[in-house]
């Protein structure tokens, strides 16, 4: 069991940058693999990135490799997301999301992760 909080959502111009932390309570942080997930209204919830137990594995939707990274910190049960060169199709609710699957493939996928946070919004204007 964890719970999961978002933080740092707002409104950016294109071309800026936003930095999103999701903070986590419980003593077993480590144990799970914490994901990025994003959901603009009238679509499906897409994936963003996602982070391994110790974060030396990082994954990326092609839609953002290159533009953003995500880095966790065990010690201060925290996983961050930051946002560079963004642009208003990055425009979605955000959520992170704690997973213990163990494949892969799993890090892709909204259904292997059994821990939401709230959602932060994240507006890009052109």
């Amino acid at each position: 069991q964890v719970q999961l909080v978002e933080s740092g959502g707002g409104l950016v111009q294109a071309g800026g940058s936003l930095r999103l932390s999701c903070a986590a309570s419980g003593r077993t942080f480590s144990t799970y693999r914490m994901g990025w997930f994003r959901q603009a209204p009238g679509k499906e919830r897409e994936f963003v990135s996602a982070a391994s137990r110790s974060g030396g594995y990082t994954y990326y939707a092609d839609s953002v490799k290159g533009r953003f990274t995500t880095s966790r910190d065990n010690a201060k049960n925290t996983v961050d997301l930051q946002m560079n060169s963004l642009k208003p199709e990055d425009t979605a609710v955000y959520y992170c999301a704690a997973s213990q699957a163990a494949s892969v493939s799993a890090y892709y996928t909204a259904g292997a992760y059994a821990y939401w946070g709230q959602g932060t919004q994240v507006t890009v204007s052109s």
